[in-house]
């Protein structure tokens, strides 16, 4: 306790001044040391922000030693520092090894940026990801069916890397799929953990492709664990969903230049199912004058002539409209020209403005 009061009794209450100060400075390798130490010090934070400082410590530490040994002679000062450096060299050796297991392949790396790096996804978490689907890319080549409507069961979701899948349903095109979209998530959203179900669109290649697949058990155990994870693929699945569904709404248009909004309520008079025949018979009947009964005396009052009323207009009958060579266009566009026979139909009104009301 003596000597601890007498060592702070000199440096607080009667501190030592120096009577004299060194005529030479220290030389190079003391003050390269201190440059480096600052520089290592100036380091952010994340895995490349811990390497750059432990190795700007390293070389720093290692100038001090070899200030000791050279300037100093001071065997402490060369023993502490160069067992400082090797401390610093374990370290990197350890954040290296993480550098290289957070690595991926190729299309893992670039999945990555293009998708989950805007999100500001982090890396561990796009790890637990990727080995979520076994880290494996499956090939897909062209004209081969990833799923055939009413018998490929829905137990699996896709994410396709590269390529162009076609999508149809009865031999009617739909939508395309393109690279870093979703494969099947209208059906996954389809159905809740404990149902069954099968696809309802084709998705046929139609150029050699790529893609990712987690199967549905052990994503939804994921899901379940990750909270973030299963946030993450809401967002993600919600976006590709509504993307598919405006790629089908470009193809409702008029011949007058109209475009149909799958938004507007009005849809369901253009795409909703046609009245049954009893209907009609009984809005006909509905609109129909009553007969005149015979007995009834006849009168001399003047009444303003009836217009007849107007005959029921016949839909015109459809051609058939030949096959294109270019695949997903021809008859398998959706026209509103094909929904004229149903009541409410678009092209019944004149103007976008009357179809708003």
């Amino acid at each position: 306790m003596s000597e601890n009061g007498t060592i702070l009794d000199r440096i607080v209450f009667h501190p030592v001044l120096c009577e004299g100060w060194k005529i030479y400075m220290e030389g190079a390798a003391y003050h390269l040391a201190n440059f480096f130490l600052l520089l290592g010090f100036m380091g952010g934070s994340g895995l490349i922000g811990s390497i750059y400082i432990f190795g700007f410590l390293t070389v720093g530490f290692f100038c001090v030693a070899l200030w000791g040994w050279l300037d100093a002679c001071g065997l402490d000062i060369f023993t502490w520092n160069m067992l400082l450096v090797l401390i610093c060299l374990l370290q990197l050796t350890h954040l290296f090894y993480q550098l290289r297991k957070h690595t991926f392949s190729e299309e893992f790396d670039m999945l990555y940026k293009q998708v989950c790096q805007p999100l500001q996804v982090p890396p561990q978490v796009y790890r637990e990801i990727v080995k979520g689907c076994e880290e494996q890319v499956l090939p897909l080549a062209k004209d081969q069916t990833y799923a055939v409507e009413g018998k490929t069961a829905i137990d699996r979701l896709s994410f396709l890397l590269s390529g162009r899948v076609k999508v149809s349903q009865d031999g009617q095109f739909l939508h395309y799929v393109y690279p870093y979209q979703f494969l099947d998530s209208p059906e996954w959203e389809s159905l809740r953990p404990s149902e069954e179900g099968t696809f309802q669109v084709t998705l046929t290649a139609e150029t050699d492709c790529s893609f990712i697949t987690w199967q549905r058990k052990k994503l939804y155990l994921l899901l379940a664990k990750e909270r973030y994870i299963a946030r993450l693929f809401s967002v993600l699945l919600g976006y590709d969903i509504s993307e598919k569904v405006y790629a089908l709404n470009e193809k409702l248009f008029a011949k007058f230049g109209l475009r149909f909004d799958i938004r507007l309520p009005s849809l369901y008079h253009v795409l909703g199912p046609a009245s049954s025949d009893t209907e009609m018979e009984e809005e006909a009947g509905v609109c129909e004058e009553p007969p005149v009964p015979l007995s009834q005396p006849a009168t001399f009052v003047q009444t303003a002539p009836v217009a007849p009323h107007p005959a029921p207009l016949l839909a015109h009958p459809r051609k058939p409209r030949p096959d294109s060579d270019l695949s997903g266009e021809d008859s398998t566009s959706l026209v509103l020209e094909d929904f004229a026979e149903l009541s409410g139909s678009f092209l019944d009104y004149l103007s976008e403005g009357e179809y708003m009301k």
